[in-house]
């Protein structure tokens, strides 16, 4: 049984937190977005993105420890769709690592930023998920989402175009 602690990010996290986004968004997006398009952009400013993230908390980052190990993060903050209320957070991602699913961690993130998104005064929280992660879906919905299919959006992302939609749940 492993012992998963959150905590706020750091600067020393970024270089693992950027590494583990890129691991857990090439297994989640396999077979639907070409894996050449992961490639694209280098290492380095991906460290830079989540640097600054964690620098100026947009989003506030926390990570999923075990032991030495992060084993998962998540981003969130105020919601960014325009006609969002101000009391509306956003989970701007999470993510486990690939071989962590299913142990705990993404529920371990989720309660932290549930958390935090309470201590900022909000009262509802959003997340956008691709249709397609069937997996992702039933996590976020097994923590009390529910669907807005009103909100369904075409994204392009390497070449292609996925299929979003807005998840949306009260906090307390």
């Amino acid at each position: 049984m492993s012992d998963i602690q959150v905590r706020f990010a750091t600067q020393q996290d970024a270089t693992a937190v950027a590494a583990l986004h890129l691991n857990a968004c090439r297994m989640a997006y396999a077979g639907q977005v070409p894996d050449e398009h992961w490639a694209v952009t280098p290492m380095a400013k991906r460290v830079t993105y989540w640097k600054e993230a964690i620098e100026y908390g947009e989003p506030q980052v926390m990570v999923a420890v075990d032991g030495k190990d992060i084993v998962g993060f998540v981003g969130f903050d105020r919601s960014r769709d325009p006609k969002s209320k101000n009391t509306t957070g956003e989970i701007w991602a999470i993510y486990a690592a690939p071989e962590r699913i299913g142990q705990g961690v993404g529920l371990a993130l989720w309660d932290a930023a549930r958390e935090g998104l309470q201590d900022e005064d909000c009262t509802d929280v959003t997340v956008w998920l691709p249709l397609l992660h069937e997996q992702t879906l039933r996590f976020h919905e097994l923590a009390g989402f529910k669907r807005e299919m009103n909100t369904a959006r075409t994204v392009p992302l390497g070449g292609v175009k996925v299929e979003e939609v807005r998840l949306k749940r009260k906090l307390g």
